[in-house]
């Protein structure tokens, strides 16, 4: 055993000394392919030293034609099935190449990305897959760990630095924290932060994962702050926001579901028509999610993540796809869902909320405050599509959320749409002109039949 090997290593948090650490041991040895912001994860190892014991090969294909012509054609070329085409063809070569003579001491891996990183402009989804496929011993099955992050740092050189850092961390993890997943996600942020790298996706590959709960890993993605929202398809199967959003229309509920009505039976569909109106002939169908955020989900803080699980199973039972957030301002909502498409975004709400989304005091950490909010809410193609509330229910929400009455009117009696609601303040105005402008909707609904 090695010098290096003495150290424990789930206190190895420097990513340099990572790289170094498995620069140093003479078991591990692979390729590294990296297209879209430079050569950033091998650099580390180079500049480490130790380097020739480990790196048989480091390359990129930043040409389109020359890309293709190595790993095939793709739909997009920043996408996980780019990805997996890379760590196919490069382990491929690599065990053709090496096994025979040193298959029966070395643990082959190979690292490989395609990553969009933020372009002159400043215009594109900054994003990028990640992945690594190893053998945990020699002669073994190989293994896989993939990941989709964003990048939020605003230049390009610092989007690149991060990413290196997440290689470095997400080879070490592999190496040497797979037996525990939750010591590998606790250190894939290692010399980065949740505020310049987020992970949202998580997908493992291979004997050494198999019954592995890919679920909980991905609610654990949230739980831990490297994500900020997860996506779950109606099968209950974690799905890459980056994929299932690509340019799409979104139609977006939120809530907390526990208790599904079916007072409109007809809503999400003449939720649907008015998108499809305003998004024109040209675009596709707007794709539906029910969006939770995590405090609505959790009633402790103790609590674990069955809990979310729970929810999220009862809920893709009724055939939704399912996204839970962090953000409790819905402002934010906008801001996510833009990173994938620019077409345009329903929020399907009660009328009910109006007041609440217009109301001074939940915007005070905001300099522009509630004009802030509604202008980063409705930017770009977005509009509220409301569904009435009866009166003596509308009443009841907002009693319960103890939102002071004095600053609203509305009819006491029959169904509450936005037109119907009066602000007994400024804020009047601005819903005015929301609704006369045609950004907040009352869709056209009609209640299900009551039971004899």
């Amino acid at each position: 055993m090695n010098a290096a090997a003495q150290t424990p290593l789930e206190t190895i948090s420097d990513p340099q000394q990572k790289a170094l650490h498995i620069n140093l041991d003479p078991s591990r040895f692979g390729a590294f392919a990296e297209i879209g912001a430079g050569q950033e994860i091998a650099k580390i190892f180079f500049h480490v030293g130790g380097a020739a014991g480990t790196i048989a090969k480091s390359m990129s294909a930043y040409d389109m034609l020359v890309s293709d012509s190595i790993y095939g054609r793709s739909g997009r070329y920043v996408s996980k099935e780019r990805l997996i085409a890379m760590l196919d063809h490069e382990y491929k070569l690599l065990i053709e190449r090496l096994d025979a003579s040193r298959g029966d001491t070395t643990s082959f891996f190979t690292v490989a990305d395609t990553v969009s990183a933020r372009n002159f402009a400043g215009t594109n989804e900054c994003h990028g897959w990640l992945g690594i496929r190893f053998q945990p011993t020699p002669k073994s099955e190989p293994c896989d760990i993939v990941i989709h992050v964003h990048m939020m740092d605003r230049d390009n050189v610092r989007q690149q630095e991060a990413l290196g850092l997440l290689g470095v961390n997400l080879a070490f993890g592999a190496f040497y924290l797979s037996d525990d997943m939750n010591l590998l996600l606790e250190h894939l942020l290692d010399g980065v932060t949740n505020k310049r790298l987020e992970i949202d996706y998580i997908e493992l590959r291979g004997p050494k994962f198999e019954g592995f709960d890919h679920r909980s890993l991905t609610v654990a993605l949230l739980r831990k702050g490297l994500a900020n929202a997860i996506l779950f398809d109606v099968n209950q199967r974690p799905v890459p926001p980056t994929e299932f959003f690509h340019k799409r229309p979104i139609l977006l509920e939120r809530g907390s579901f526990r208790a599904l009505h079916h007072m409109f039976p007809d809503l999400v569909g003449a939720c649907k028509n008015q998108l499809a109106t305003i998004a024109g002939e040209n675009e596709q169908e707007a794709v539906y999610v029910l969006e939770l955020t995590l405090n609505n989900i959790l009633r402790a803080q103790q609590s674990t993540d069955d809990e979310v699980l729970t929810v999220v199973e009862q809920l893709c039972k009724y055939g939704h796809n399912i996204l839970v957030s962090n953000y409790s301002e819905f402002f934010r909502l906008t801001e996510y869902l833009r990173r994938f498409s620019k077409s345009p975004i329903g929020f399907i709400v009660s009328a009910a909320l109006l007041p609440l989304l217009l109301e001074d005091s939940r915007y005070k950490l905001l300099d522009g405050g509630v004009l802030e909010a509604s202008a980063r809410l409705f930017q770009q193609n977005v509009r509220l599509l409301t569904y009435p509330v009866e009166s003596s229910l509308f009443t009841f929400y907002l009693d319960l959320i103890k939102f002071n009455l004095k600053q609203i009117a509305y009819p006491d009696s029959g169904m509450i749409t936005a037109s119907s609601i009066n602000l007994t303040n400024v804020n009047q105005h601005l819903l005015k002109f929301l609704v006369e402008s045609g950004i907040i909707i009352d869709v056209p609904v009609k209640e299900a039949p009551t039971q004899a």
